[in-house]
């Protein structure tokens, strides 16, 4: 990488990393999401959504059509279809040149998403099938491999790990290696711990103080921990929506660890919390 500037390529966007933290913006096109579920669940309200995650500073935005939060059951191909072409396409028509991320782990919708307009596949298989990482190869587009212990359906029943910060980074270590030899550069290739995908309340904390370590694995990094659970068990706030300040708090601590990107719901006041964060903790560009 020309002078030694680290960045994350996707198709014909590219992320320079370390400079400040990038953030991700969340448009969830499903009835059933944790915390946002049915009100952005057609594709006008979702375009206009994420069209005001875009005014309010987001970098990129996320779009996608299936839950994967504890408990939920899979989307059948053409229902997630339905669900996500439009958005993207009413997304890069109304903000042409916008980077867009489809949030899925299928291939026949990571193939439509990029065909409709995305430039990047967020999988939280972190591409186990390989016909993804294929298109992915073949597209150019960038890709997040998400580390999940088992299915969303059963992830949260009993999670258990000898080590967590090792299985974890050691398995996200397997999945860019597996990337490449797709044909995937790393320069291409995102990392995310996964947090609440499998987690309890002390792994994600572990996961969290851990980011410094997932940067040496050399891809770009990303924390995605906005309203989940375990931040309703530290602060005792029931409903995700009211989870904005625990939100704030691990977006500041993620982009204080060395995390390049977080994504997030709430993505005006993380812009804010990030630019006083980012002075402190970032190096000054040349």
């Amino acid at each position: 990488m020309a002078g030694g500037a680290r960045v994350w390529v996707c198709r014909d966007e590219t992320f320079t990393l370390g400079g400040r933290t990038l953030v991700m913006g969340i448009v969830n096109v499903t009835p059933d999401s944790f915390s946002d579920g049915a009100m952005f669940a057609n594709a006008e309200e979702a375009v206009g959504h994420g069209a005001r995650l875009l005014d309010e500073g987001a970098d990129l935005v996320d779009v996608g059509g299936e839950s994967t939060r504890p408990g939920s059951d899979p989307v059948e191909v053409d229902e997630e279809l339905r669900r996500v072409v439009p958005v993207i396409e009413g997304l890069a028509k109304a903000r042409p040149g916008t980077p867009i991320s489809v949030d899925t782990r299928k291939p026949e919708v990571a193939i439509a998403a990029l065909d409709a307009g995305a430039c990047v596949v967020n999988d939280i298989t972190a591409g186990r099938d390989a016909r993804l990482l294929e298109i992915v190869a073949r597209t150019g587009a960038g890709i997040v491999l998400l580390h999940m212990l088992g299915e969303p359906k059963t992830m949260q029943d009993d999670p258990r790990y000898d080590d967590v910060v090792a299985e974890v980074n050691e398995f996200l270590r397997e999945r860019i290696e597996a990337a490449v030899f797709a044909g995937i550069p790393e320069e291409r290739v995102c990392v995310d711990p996964g947090i609440g995908f499998g987690k309890t309340v002390e792994h994600n904390l572990a996961l969290l103080r851990a980011v410094p370590a997932l940067r040496m694995l050399g891809a770009a990094v990303m924390v995605g921990a906005s309203r989940k659970g375990f931040i309703g068990t530290l602060t005792g706030v029931e409903d995700p929506a009211a989870r904005l300040e625990g939100s704030l708090a691990v977006a500041v601590l993620a982009a204080a660890h060395g995390a390049d990107l977080v994504r997030v719901h709430d993505v005006e006041a993380t812009v804010r919390v990030l630019k006083v964060a980012d002075a402190v903790v970032r190096e000054p560009q040349p």
